[in-house]
């Protein structure tokens, strides 16, 4: 299979979701991208609890995803994301590996 994701959850309160929105499309998820050097990268809100805030970055292998996680990319986009949300906003992180596919 190869590829596999980091996948960022965010529970973002209501009055502060309009805001968040903005500025993950506009800052937080360009510079991630770049940061990260992801093949690419997307993001959803959740239509079963809509404080749900899901991040999905690409990479070509396991261990490209994998390194994110100690990098000092990940520690300066952390403290970015402190600084503009404080604990307001929980987050957790995951590296997800591809072991099977089907397309219909």
């Amino acid at each position: 299979m190869g590829r596999a994701y980091f996948m960022v959850r965010a529970e973002v309160p209501e009055a502060e979701r309009a805001a968040f929105d903005r500025w993950y499309e506009v800052e937080h998820l360009p510079d991630a991208v770049q940061t990260f050097k992801a093949v690419r990268a997307w993001r959803c809100w959740s239509r079963i609890n809509p404080q749900v805030h899901m991040a999905f970055y690409e990479f070509e292998t396991l261990e490209q995803a994998q390194a994110i996680g100690d990098s000092e990319g990940l520690k300066r986009l952390i403290a970015d994301f402190n600084a503009a949300w404080g604990d307001r906003v929980p987050r957790s992180r995951e590296v997800l590996e591809v072991v099977g596919a089907f397309e219909g």
